[in-house]
């Protein structure tokens, strides 16, 4: 088991990673001092471990359907029923879309209430849950409305990873892939939970250098904003992770545009992203205009357009980039349809079984 602090001013978890981890669950319960849970979850009442206290089992889905301030009401109501207090504790069971709604559900409940993450998928285990950035969307754009919530604790246990399909992998190699140009030593080859334990680390420490966003913590959003202008524009049939492994790719070619990086380090960034088996290219489909009227929505961007980029020292924030350059740098990507990027894992796109839509108490 590996075990990654987090430590900011006021707050401080650890990151528990390895196989069976989830099994300390009642340990961090007891620890907070709670006396009852609420264990909102994405995934089978076998997934779920003993929380040790009074606890409501919630059902969720993850996937953007859900992702939507409609579903953190819903979740606040169901904690007021069952008479959650400050002093207890929400605990999230899923995949990225899971982890962000529980955790802004519990931002907002009672101005703040605890909240440990379960991740189960590659995305959410070396991404989403680490952090305390939580949002929802809106139909205007990707995680508009959110706040930052640091859980108590997160529990990546790699079991759950064994029952993922291969395309819910590679979403999360997106993320891992991006760690290259971000400050990670190259990743590639090595044992997943190395893999995880890298990328978690390297964004332990630049979370505890920039909690709120305001400097240094932007480059975690490398390839993301073409990526969730992506994942927009093809109506999240295109993955996060994909998303952001395509906006990897152009991230490196708008770079060398600009004159950043060289050639050499711009067919890096490619070579990256297909060594993780990730598509490369724009979907054939998507329009080059709404691409860019999708990127100016992006939080980043104040007065233009705004991009996290390699450089002579490294990833940084490069703002109000010229329309003309990215239009340019969009057009010069390489297409392919959309059913051709995400063909390779198409037979395989099933989602892990979910829990009964009712609630229970255990």
């Amino acid at each position: 088991m590996a075990s990654v602090p987090l430590r900011l001013t006021d707050h401080a978890y650890d990151v528990l990673i390895g196989p069976g981890v989830r099994a300390s669950l009642p340990d961090v319960v007891r620890r907070l001092g709670a006396r009852r849970a609420v264990v909102v979850s994405a995934r089978p009442r076998a997934w779920v471990p003993d929380t040790g206290v009074e606890t409501l089992l919630l059902a969720a889905r993850d996937g953007e359907r859900d992702k939507t301030l409609a579903t953190v009401e819903a979740l606040c109501a169901e904690f007021v029923r069952f008479g959650l207090t400050r002093s207890d504790v929400v605990v999230s069971c899923g995949g990225g879309t899971t982890t962000d709604v529980v955790g802004l559900a519990a931002a907002l409940y009672h101005r703040g209430v605890r909240v440990v993450h379960l991740p189960t998928s590659l995305l959410a285990q070396v991404d989403a849950s680490i952090g305390g950035k939580t949002a929802v969307n809106l139909p205007a754009g990707k995680n508009l409305v959110g706040a930052y919530w640091q859980p108590s604790a997160v529990l990546c246990d790699t079991d759950y990873l064994t029952t993922l399909p291969r395309r819910e992998l590679l979403n999360g190699f997106g993320e891992i892939a991006r760690c290259h140009f971000i400050g990670a030593a190259d990743l590639r080859g090595l044992p997943l939970v190395d893999q995880i334990t890298a990328s978690v680390t390297l964004k332990a420490r630049i979370v505890e250098a920039d909690e709120r966003d305001t400097g240094v913590r932007h480059i975690l959003n490398y390839g993301h904003t073409l990526g969730h202008a992506l994942e927009k524009e093809t109506g999240y049939a295109l993955r996060h992770g994909e998303a952001v492994a395509v906006g990897t790719v152009f991230a490196g070619r708008l770079a060398g545009a600009l004159g950043r990086i060289g050639p050499a380090r711009v067919a890096e960034h490619q070579d990256v992203v297909e060594s993780y088996g990730l598509p490369v290219a724009l979907p054939a489909e998507a329009d080059p205009g709404a691409l860019l009227r999708l990127m100016r929505h992006d939080k980043k961007a104040v007065t233009g357009l705004a991009f996290a980029l390699d450089g002579p020292k490294g990833a940084e924030l490069v703002s109000d980039v010229r329309q003309d350059v990215v239009a340019h740098v969009l057009d010069e990507m390489p297409r392919a349809p959309l059913a051709a990027l995400i063909g390779d894992t198409a037979p395989d796109t099933a989602a892990p079984e979910t829990v009964a839509p009712e609630t229970a108490r255990t």
